[in-house]
Protein backbone atom coordinates (compact mmCIF):
# COMPACT_ATOMS: atom_id res chain seq x y z
CA UNK A 1 0.00 0.00 0.00
CA UNK A 2 3.09 2.51 0.55
CA UNK A 3 6.47 2.47 0.22
CA UNK A 4 9.15 4.86 2.38
CA UNK A 5 10.22 8.37 0.52
CA UNK A 6 12.26 11.09 1.79
CA UNK A 7 12.77 15.03 1.14
CA UNK A 8 15.47 17.36 1.76
CA UNK A 9 13.90 20.16 4.43
CA UNK A 10 16.60 23.03 5.27
CA UNK A 11 19.60 20.95 5.82
CA UNK A 12 18.04 17.86 7.08
CA UNK A 13 16.19 14.39 5.60
CA UNK A 14 12.32 14.16 6.39
CA UNK A 15 10.98 10.62 5.86
CA UNK A 16 7.74 9.29 5.60
CA UNK A 17 5.11 6.28 3.68
CA UNK A 18 3.70 7.21 0.31
CA UNK A 19 0.25 6.14 -0.55
CA UNK A 20 0.35 5.64 -4.21
CA UNK A 21 -1.31 4.43 -7.05
CA UNK A 22 -1.15 2.68 -10.35
CA UNK A 23 -0.05 5.19 -13.34
CA UNK A 24 -2.81 6.16 -15.03
CA UNK A 25 -3.59 8.80 -17.94
CA UNK A 26 -4.94 11.14 -15.37
CA UNK A 27 -3.08 12.64 -12.41
CA UNK A 28 -4.60 12.04 -8.54
CA UNK A 29 -4.79 14.88 -5.97
CA UNK A 30 -2.58 13.92 -2.87
CA UNK A 31 -3.20 14.69 0.41
CA UNK A 32 0.21 15.54 2.61
CA UNK A 33 0.16 14.78 6.64
CA UNK A 34 1.97 14.92 9.60
CA UNK A 35 1.66 13.80 13.14
CA UNK A 36 1.01 16.10 15.95
CA UNK A 37 2.48 17.16 18.97
CA UNK A 38 5.42 14.77 19.60
CA UNK A 39 3.42 11.47 17.49
CA UNK A 40 4.95 9.69 15.07
CA UNK A 41 3.29 8.17 11.35
CA UNK A 42 3.48 4.88 12.85
CA UNK A 43 0.79 3.01 14.71
CA UNK A 44 -0.35 6.25 16.51
CA UNK A 45 -3.16 6.65 14.32
CA UNK A 46 -2.48 9.46 11.75
CA UNK A 47 -2.19 5.92 9.65
CA UNK A 48 -5.41 5.09 10.13
CA UNK A 49 -6.58 8.77 8.36
CA UNK A 50 -4.15 7.75 6.13
CA UNK A 51 -5.76 4.88 4.66
CA UNK A 52 -8.94 6.33 4.71
CA UNK A 53 -8.11 9.23 2.69
CA UNK A 54 -6.03 6.73 0.42
CA UNK A 55 -8.86 3.87 -0.13
CA UNK A 56 -10.96 7.18 -1.34
CA UNK A 57 -8.22 7.64 -4.53
CA UNK A 58 -5.85 9.78 -3.07
CA UNK A 59 -2.03 10.09 -3.07
CA UNK A 60 -1.12 10.15 0.42
CA UNK A 61 2.39 11.71 1.87
CA UNK A 62 2.55 11.48 5.29
CA UNK A 63 5.86 11.75 6.94
CA UNK A 64 7.64 12.21 10.17
CA UNK A 65 8.45 15.75 11.54
CA UNK A 66 11.96 16.93 11.46
CA UNK A 67 13.51 15.21 14.59
CA UNK A 68 10.89 12.81 15.39
CA UNK A 69 10.55 9.17 13.87
CA UNK A 70 11.84 8.33 10.78
CA UNK A 71 12.97 11.34 9.80
CA UNK A 72 16.54 12.84 10.92
CA UNK A 73 16.80 16.09 12.35
CA UNK A 74 19.33 17.22 15.93
CA UNK A 75 18.52 17.96 18.79
CA UNK A 76 16.05 15.09 18.70
CA UNK A 77 12.09 15.18 19.55
CA UNK A 78 12.39 19.30 19.13
CA UNK A 79 9.20 20.78 18.05
CA UNK A 80 10.03 24.13 16.33
CA UNK A 81 6.50 25.33 14.78
CA UNK A 82 7.66 27.85 12.39
CA UNK A 83 10.01 24.70 11.03
CA UNK A 84 7.41 22.39 10.80
CA UNK A 85 5.56 24.84 8.89
CA UNK A 86 7.95 25.27 6.54
CA UNK A 87 8.62 21.29 6.36
CA UNK A 88 5.05 21.02 5.20
CA UNK A 89 6.12 23.73 2.30
CA UNK A 90 8.97 21.06 1.59
CA UNK A 91 6.81 18.26 1.30
CA UNK A 92 4.95 20.41 -1.33
CA UNK A 93 8.14 20.98 -3.35
CA UNK A 94 8.60 16.89 -3.51
CA UNK A 95 4.79 16.26 -3.92
CA UNK A 96 4.90 18.42 -6.71
CA UNK A 97 7.71 16.69 -8.64
CA UNK A 98 5.73 13.03 -8.12
CA UNK A 99 4.81 11.51 -10.85
CA UNK A 100 0.99 10.78 -11.06
CA UNK A 101 0.63 13.60 -8.61
CA UNK A 102 -1.57 16.57 -9.51
CA UNK A 103 -0.25 19.64 -8.93
CA UNK A 104 -3.49 21.95 -9.19
CA UNK A 105 -4.75 19.53 -6.64
CA UNK A 106 -2.11 19.60 -3.20
CA UNK A 107 -4.35 19.26 0.16
CA UNK A 108 -2.91 19.38 3.46
CA UNK A 109 -3.77 17.59 7.21
CA UNK A 110 -2.51 18.61 10.53
CA UNK A 111 -4.06 17.27 13.62
CA UNK A 112 -3.70 19.33 17.06
CA UNK A 113 0.16 21.16 16.83
CA UNK A 114 0.40 19.97 13.27
CA UNK A 115 -2.99 21.79 12.76
CA UNK A 116 -1.20 25.23 13.89
CA UNK A 117 1.59 24.98 11.09
CA UNK A 118 -0.67 23.75 8.49
CA UNK A 119 -3.09 27.16 8.75
CA UNK A 120 0.66 28.99 8.14
CA UNK A 121 1.56 26.84 5.71
CA UNK A 122 -1.82 27.15 3.72
CA UNK A 123 -1.47 31.02 4.35
CA UNK A 124 1.63 31.30 2.49
CA UNK A 125 1.80 28.96 -0.03
CA UNK A 126 -0.44 29.57 -3.51
CA UNK A 127 0.41 25.84 -4.19
CA UNK A 128 -2.14 24.13 -1.00
CA UNK A 129 -5.55 23.68 -3.03
CA UNK A 130 -7.42 22.41 0.48
CA UNK A 131 -6.79 22.88 4.00
CA UNK A 132 -7.86 20.26 6.47
CA UNK A 133 -7.04 20.64 10.28
CA UNK A 134 -8.19 18.87 13.17
CA UNK A 135 -8.53 19.80 17.01
CA UNK A 136 -6.39 22.82 15.71
CA UNK A 137 -3.72 24.16 18.67
CA UNK A 138 -4.30 27.51 17.65
CA UNK A 139 -3.74 29.02 21.12
CA UNK A 140 -4.77 29.64 24.57
CA UNK A 141 -6.47 32.76 23.58
CA UNK A 142 -6.85 35.02 20.81
CA UNK A 143 -3.89 37.13 19.84
CA UNK A 144 -4.01 40.88 19.09
CA UNK A 145 -5.81 42.39 16.34
CA UNK A 146 -4.03 42.18 13.28
CA UNK A 147 -5.77 45.53 11.23
CA UNK A 148 -4.57 45.19 7.49
CA UNK A 149 -2.96 42.45 8.22
CA UNK A 150 0.82 44.33 8.91
CA UNK A 151 1.76 41.59 11.43
CA UNK A 152 0.83 38.96 9.65
CA UNK A 153 3.15 40.84 6.48
CA UNK A 154 5.57 41.65 9.34
CA UNK A 155 6.31 39.13 11.48
CA UNK A 156 4.94 35.22 9.76
CA UNK A 157 5.65 35.75 6.27
CA UNK A 158 10.12 36.18 6.38
CA UNK A 159 10.09 33.52 8.82
CA UNK A 160 7.91 30.95 7.36
CA UNK A 161 10.07 31.36 4.28
CA UNK A 162 13.34 31.47 5.58
CA UNK A 163 15.85 28.91 4.54
CA UNK A 164 17.16 29.43 8.19
CA UNK A 165 16.18 26.87 10.51
CA UNK A 166 16.41 29.46 13.65
CA UNK A 167 16.42 33.13 11.89
CA UNK A 168 14.70 34.25 15.28
CA UNK A 169 15.62 34.53 18.78
CA UNK A 170 14.38 31.50 20.27
CA UNK A 171 14.01 29.43 24.40
CA UNK A 172 13.27 26.16 24.81
CA UNK A 173 11.34 24.57 27.06
CA UNK A 174 12.63 21.05 27.52
CA UNK A 175 13.61 18.78 27.22
CA UNK A 176 11.22 17.21 29.79
CA UNK A 177 8.58 14.38 29.28
CA UNK A 178 5.79 14.92 27.17
CA UNK A 179 3.60 13.29 29.75
CA UNK A 180 3.40 11.79 33.06
CA UNK A 181 1.14 10.51 35.63
CA UNK A 182 2.34 13.02 38.36
CA UNK A 183 2.96 16.68 37.81
CA UNK A 184 4.31 16.99 41.44
CA UNK A 185 7.32 14.98 40.91
CA UNK A 186 7.54 14.41 37.41
CA UNK A 187 5.86 17.61 35.50
CA UNK A 188 5.51 17.40 31.40
CA UNK A 189 4.96 19.49 28.55
CA UNK A 190 1.21 18.24 28.33
CA UNK A 191 -0.30 17.51 31.89
CA UNK A 192 -4.30 16.48 31.14
CA UNK A 193 -4.29 12.84 32.35
CA UNK A 194 -6.23 12.04 28.45
CA UNK A 195 -2.86 12.88 26.81
CA UNK A 196 -1.00 10.77 29.48
CA UNK A 197 -3.67 7.80 28.79
CA UNK A 198 -3.95 8.13 24.85
CA UNK A 199 0.26 9.01 24.77
CA UNK A 200 1.29 5.88 26.93
CA UNK A 201 -1.57 3.41 24.98
CA UNK A 202 -0.40 4.26 21.30
CA UNK A 203 2.96 6.21 21.63
CA UNK A 204 3.70 3.06 24.19
CA UNK A 205 2.99 0.25 21.46
CA UNK A 206 5.93 -1.77 19.77
CA UNK A 207 7.60 -0.27 16.61
CA UNK A 208 6.25 3.72 16.70
CA UNK A 209 9.26 5.27 17.75
CA UNK A 210 7.76 7.38 20.37
CA UNK A 211 9.61 8.81 22.75
CA UNK A 212 8.46 10.54 26.16
CA UNK A 213 10.12 13.18 26.16
CA UNK A 214 10.75 16.57 24.08
CA UNK A 215 11.73 20.37 23.84
CA UNK A 216 9.65 23.12 22.64
CA UNK A 217 11.10 25.84 20.82
CA UNK A 218 9.04 29.24 21.81
CA UNK A 219 9.97 32.22 19.01
CA UNK A 220 10.92 35.60 20.19
CA UNK A 221 10.60 38.96 19.06
CA UNK A 222 9.38 39.50 16.87
CA UNK A 223 8.57 36.17 15.46
CA UNK A 224 5.18 35.05 17.24
CA UNK A 225 3.24 32.04 16.28
CA UNK A 226 -0.65 33.07 16.13
CA UNK A 227 -2.00 30.49 13.64
CA UNK A 228 -5.33 32.48 14.08
CA UNK A 229 -3.31 35.81 12.28
CA UNK A 230 -2.55 33.43 9.37
CA UNK A 231 -6.12 31.57 8.99
CA UNK A 232 -7.11 35.05 7.28
CA UNK A 233 -4.56 34.40 4.75
CA UNK A 234 -6.18 31.00 3.93
CA UNK A 235 -5.57 30.69 -0.17
CA UNK A 236 -7.60 27.76 -0.23
CA UNK A 237 -10.79 26.08 0.92
CA UNK A 238 -10.57 24.83 4.81
CA UNK A 239 -12.23 22.62 6.85
CA UNK A 240 -12.24 22.76 10.68
CA UNK A 241 -12.93 19.65 13.25
CA UNK A 242 -13.09 21.15 16.62
CA UNK A 243 -13.58 19.31 19.75
CA UNK A 244 -15.95 21.72 21.75
CA UNK A 245 -14.73 19.82 24.75
CA UNK A 246 -11.50 20.12 24.09
CA UNK A 247 -9.11 20.09 27.39
CA UNK A 248 -5.53 20.98 25.82
CA UNK A 249 -4.73 24.25 26.87
CA UNK A 250 -2.95 25.10 23.69
CA UNK A 251 -5.90 23.56 21.59
CA UNK A 252 -8.66 26.12 23.13
CA UNK A 253 -12.16 25.72 21.43
CA UNK A 254 -12.52 29.21 21.21
CA UNK A 255 -9.77 30.44 19.83
CA UNK A 256 -9.94 27.54 16.88
CA UNK A 257 -13.26 28.96 16.22
CA UNK A 258 -11.66 32.52 15.96
CA UNK A 259 -9.47 31.10 13.63
CA UNK A 260 -12.53 29.34 11.43
CA UNK A 261 -14.04 32.83 11.67
CA UNK A 262 -11.20 34.34 9.65
CA UNK A 263 -10.56 32.02 7.81
CA UNK A 264 -11.84 33.24 4.10
CA UNK A 265 -14.98 31.62 2.17
CA UNK A 266 -15.07 28.61 1.07
CA UNK A 267 -15.10 27.29 4.43
CA UNK A 268 -16.74 24.48 6.60
CA UNK A 269 -16.48 23.49 10.42
CA UNK A 270 -17.38 20.24 12.00
CA UNK A 271 -17.71 20.38 15.80
CA UNK A 272 -17.65 17.13 17.94
CA UNK A 273 -17.02 15.51 21.38
CA UNK A 274 -15.31 13.41 22.89
CA UNK A 275 -11.90 16.33 23.70
CA UNK A 276 -8.81 16.41 22.21
CA UNK A 277 -8.08 13.18 21.80
CA UNK A 278 -11.31 11.15 21.31
CA UNK A 279 -10.98 11.25 17.49
CA UNK A 280 -7.57 9.56 17.32
CA UNK A 281 -8.80 6.20 19.18
CA UNK A 282 -9.13 3.79 16.62
CA UNK A 283 -11.76 2.15 15.63
CA UNK A 284 -14.17 4.16 17.32
CA UNK A 285 -17.35 5.97 16.19
CA UNK A 286 -15.21 9.30 16.69
CA UNK A 287 -12.66 8.25 14.27
CA UNK A 288 -15.32 6.93 11.66
CA UNK A 289 -17.06 10.33 12.06
CA UNK A 290 -14.34 12.67 11.69
CA UNK A 291 -12.51 10.95 8.71
CA UNK A 292 -16.01 10.76 6.79
CA UNK A 293 -16.18 14.15 7.06
CA UNK A 294 -12.50 15.11 5.95
CA UNK A 295 -12.82 12.60 3.48
CA UNK A 296 -16.47 14.18 2.08
CA UNK A 297 -14.56 17.51 2.39
CA UNK A 298 -11.48 16.61 0.04
CA UNK A 299 -13.83 14.41 -2.23
CA UNK A 300 -15.69 17.70 -2.90
CA UNK A 301 -12.83 20.08 -3.14
CA UNK A 302 -10.17 18.03 -5.19
CA UNK A 303 -12.55 14.98 -6.46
Amino acid sequence: MHRIVEFPSEGTTLRGRLYEWPAVSRPRPIVIMAHGFSATINGMVADRFAEVFYEAGFVVLLYDHRSFGISDGAPRCEIDPFAQARGYRNAIDFAARLPGVDRDRIALWGDSMSGGAVIAAGAVDPRVAAVVVQVPACGSEAPPLDQGGSVFDSICRPFLDSACSKPYPVTTRGPMPVVSCDQAGTPSLLTPITAYRWFIEYGGRHGTNWVNRASVVVPGEPARWHPVLCAAHLKAPSLFVIASDDEMPGADPEVAHIAFEHAPLPKEVCEIEGGHFGLLHYPSALFDLASGVERSFLLRHLG
